[in-house]
């Protein structure tokens, strides 16, 4: 899900991804390599990302990853799965 909404705003590359949700959280949650770049090939295969080739800011070559209206539909969901467990938890964090 977090991947997805960095992506919303701008295409990016791994790092950038890392990077984003690093500081929107700040520095609270970490995208890991190790689990960064197999997720980005998940969400390629299920057409919710597009990447294409490109340069980095420092001059390297990378892939910029895209969100594709597909992709926009995932994240809604997710985010309405998100909210309905978020609600659920503070229902009983309230009540126990």
């Amino acid at each position: 899900m977090l991947i997805l909404r960095v992506l919303r705003s701008e295409p990016l590359h791994g790092y950038a991804i890392a990077q984003r949700i690093r500081a929107l959280s700040d520095s609270v949650l970490e995208a890991e390599e190790g689990s960064l770049y197999p997720t980005l090939q998940k969400l390629l295969v299920e057409g919710w990302v597009t990447a294409e080739a490109g340069v980095s800011e420092t001059g390297r070559r990378v892939r910029f990853y895209t969100l594709t209206p597909e992709g926009v539909r995932q994240l809604d969901r997710e985010i309405a799965d998100y909210q309905r467990a978020t609600a659920a938890i503070q229902a009983i964090l309230r009540t126990a």
